[in-house]
């Protein structure tokens, strides 16, 4: 698959390309138990998820050894969720379940009260509540089918926040930080709040840092402040890149990226991409003036094809060649590779 799109400048707003330092979320997550499955659960094999449940069942009072329990209806379970910057104590967030043993599916099943963790080893929210599963697993006779991930399914609001994250005491300055570091983006960054502010209240202090000076009639109200510098507009160019997969053979590219004079041989296609310099006369008693004319041809050729493409040198021209003779993509991923390593691709190249 190609996927070429012109490279244009693109009109974001501060909060697309920076968020401001403090200001982040935070994952949680915890071990639980998953009950009510229809013999779909763990098996006995899965000795951390007996020996789960039969902990379990001791808090509740149950005396049960772990050897006893040979049900399959429950599962041992991990849950994540994520923290939004700024949680309240009782705010409801929605949770991911991972079955952890040999479950084969999770449908229908139900997860006990289960305690979430920070980073810090702090429980910071509980979760629990009726799995929601987008596929399902069957057997019957030796045979089954599997659609989608019956392991792994969802609680929407499953999980309370019980504990509140301190939150950053804002000074007389706050530090923007670019989700992509840049000293480019960085200085359109504080030039495009200088501009919006009418003052010079924003410096570039690297290519991940914007210092941003808060104005003294914002100091007891930063929300609206932050509110302000975060819908700053400003006009970014797109990167020259070119994206590679190559298990998949996707080349994502922008149309307008160049290439240098190269020559390429790859299996039996020969590719060549030509400068030449020409000048361009202007005919009897015109007011023109004699130029020089860099005139570029591409050349690919493969088995008994020829193609030749006049003007520009481009990854359009290039891939527009290709296309025409049958080449898979495969092979041009191989091609750009090879040109990235000659030099001869003006853009930064991305493999996955």
């Amino acid at each position: 698959m190609w996927l070429l799109a012109p490279l244009a400048a693109n009109a974001l707003a501060v909060a697309d390309v920076a968020r401001f330092h403090g200001v982040r979320e935070n994952p949680i997550s915890g071990m639980g138990i998953v009950v009510g499955l229809r013999r779909t659960g763990d098996s006995t094999r899965s000795e951390a998820a007996v020996r789960s449940l039969a902990a379990r069942l001791e808090g509740y009072g149950a005396q049960i050894p772990a050897d006893a329990i040979v049900s399959r209806n429950s599962a041992l379970v991990i849950v994540n969720g994520i923290l939004p910057s700024e949680p309240r104590t009782g705010l409801a967030l929605d949770v991911t379940v991972a079955s952890a043993g040999d479950a084969m599916s999770l449908d229908g099943g139900y997860l006990l009260l289960t305690p979430m963790f920070g980073a810090d080893g702090e429980v910071y929210a509980v979760a629990q509540g009726p799995v929601l599963v987008s596929g399902f697993a069957a057997m019957a006779g030796g045979e089954g089918k599997i659609v989608n991930h019956p392991t792994v399914g969802r609680i929407v609001g499953g999980a309370l926040v019980e504990r509140e994250i301190p939150q950053p005491v804002i000074g007389a300055t706050v530090d923007l930080v670019l989700l992509d570091p840049d000293f480019r983006t960085a200085a359109r960054v504080a030039d495009a709040i200088d501009k919006a502010f009418g003052v010079e209240t924003a410096e570039a202090m690297s290519s991940a840092t914007v210092t941003v000076t808060v104005p003294a009639e914002f100091r007891t109200r930063f929300p609206a402040f932050a509110a302000q510098v975060s819908d700053v507009v400003l006009e970014l160019p797109m990167p020259a890149r070119v994206v590679v997969n190559e298990r998949t053979g996707t080349v994502v590219a922008g149309a307008d990226i160049a290439v240098g004079a190269v020559a390429i041989s790859h299996g039996n296609l020969t590719i060549e991409i030509r400068k030449e310099e020409q000048v361009s006369q202007p005919g009897p008693l015109a007011a023109g003036q004699t130029a020089v004319v860099t005139q570029t041809t591409v050349n690919a050729t493969q088995d008994e094809t020829y193609i030749v493409l006049p003007e520009g040198s481009t990854i359009a021209d290039l891939v527009g060649a290709l296309d025409k003779i049958g080449v898979r993509p495969r092979d041009l991923v191989a091609i750009l590779e090879a040109l990235s390593a000659a030099g001869a691709l003006r853009a930064e190249l991305v493999v996955l």
